[in-house]
This record gives structure tokens, C-alpha cells and sequence, in this order.
């Protein structure tokens, strides 16, 4: 699945053939370390509001301004390649800014879609590139218990709870 996994210039220029064809391109991003059931929903629902779904994976370097210097757990072409091994996911691109923006700019998506962590779209970055552009923002529910800081501190805890048993 590796063939998914594009550079952003290659994937600008896919998503405009694909678009002059008449389909339909979503667009969702994030640093999906250790992929959980939270994100496999929340990427297929972000699919079925569309033909084609784009992932913008932020670089290790870009985790680890956001996260802190732990994170990732997962380098990016691991994780890169684990996205794009799902049937839902039809691009994976990686992007080293803080932001997608530039890289939302580029594409110019159809619907841009974040989870229910985003409170309102004024929050979301890119919004006004995509709704200026006749694009839509969807904000998807937020599923309760499933985050990779939540997976994190369980493995955490179980594994120190054992160690301190032995």
C-alpha cells in the first residue's frame, strides 16, 4: 500500500486530475501515533463524505513541537504505511509545518473534516481556504475513551503495575 503514500507536490497534482474527473476529495489530518479504534471510525466516516480521502500525516518533527519530545511513539513512515493500509484511506501525504495549512491550500478539498476535539470550525485550520473555495467543514463526533494519550497512560499503568508485582 506504499503506492498510497505520496509527496505533497506528486499529490497535488493526483488530486487535480482527480477532481477535473468530478470526484469528490476529502481532506482530515493529524499525527494518528498508534492508530486505535477512534481513528479507524472516525476515517471511515470521513470517507463516506466523499470518493477520495487524503490523510496529511504531520512529520516526527512536527509531533514532537505538538506532543513533547516522548512522540511519537510510531516514526512516520510507520505510521504513514499503517494508514495507508486501510480501505479508507486513499492518500497519505506527510507535512513537516505545525499546521496543514499549506498543504489544505494546495489541494483545496472539497470537505475538510476534523474530530469532535474541535469545538467549533473557526477553530480548525484551513476552514476559510476551503469554504472560500465552495468547500465544506465537517466536524465529526468525538468518540469518547479512544486517544492515544489514553491508550498511552493504560499501557503505562498496567505495565507498572506488573513490574512492581515481580
Amino acid at each position: 500500500m506504499k503506492e498510497k503514500v505520496k509527496s505533497k507536490e506528486v499529490l497535488r497534482k493526483t488530486i487535480e486530475d482527480l477532481k477535473k474527473k468530478g470526484k469528490r476529495v476529502v481532506f482530515t489530518n493529524g499525527c494518528f501515533d498508534l492508530l486505535h479504534l477512534g481513528h479507524v471510525r472516525y476515517l471511515e466516516k470521513s470517507k463516506s463524505l466523499g470518493d477520495i480521502l487524503v490523510v496529511g500525516v504531520n512529520s516526527d518533527r512536527s509531533v514532537r513541537s505538538l506532543k513533547g519530545p516522548e512522540r511519537p511513539i510510531l516514526p512516520e513512515e510507520e505510521r504513514t504505511e499503517i494508514l495507508s493500509s486501510l480501505a479508507c484511506v486513499d492518500y497519505v501525504t506527510v507535512f513537516d509545518e505545525l499546521t496543514p495549512l499549506e498543504l489544505i491550500s494546495s489541494l483545496q478539498p472539497h470537505v475538510l473534516v476534523k474530530g469532535g476535539d474541535w469545538a467549533k470550525k473557526e477553530a480548525v485550520v484551513g476552514w476559510e481556504v476551503v469554504e472560500r473555495s465552495g468547500g465544506e467543514v465537517v466536524i465529526l463526533p468525538f468518540i469518547e475513551g479512544s486517544s492515544t494519550s489514553n491508550l498511552i497512560e493504560t499501557i503505562l499503568k498496567r505495565f507498572l503495575k506488573k513490574s512492581k508485582n515481580l
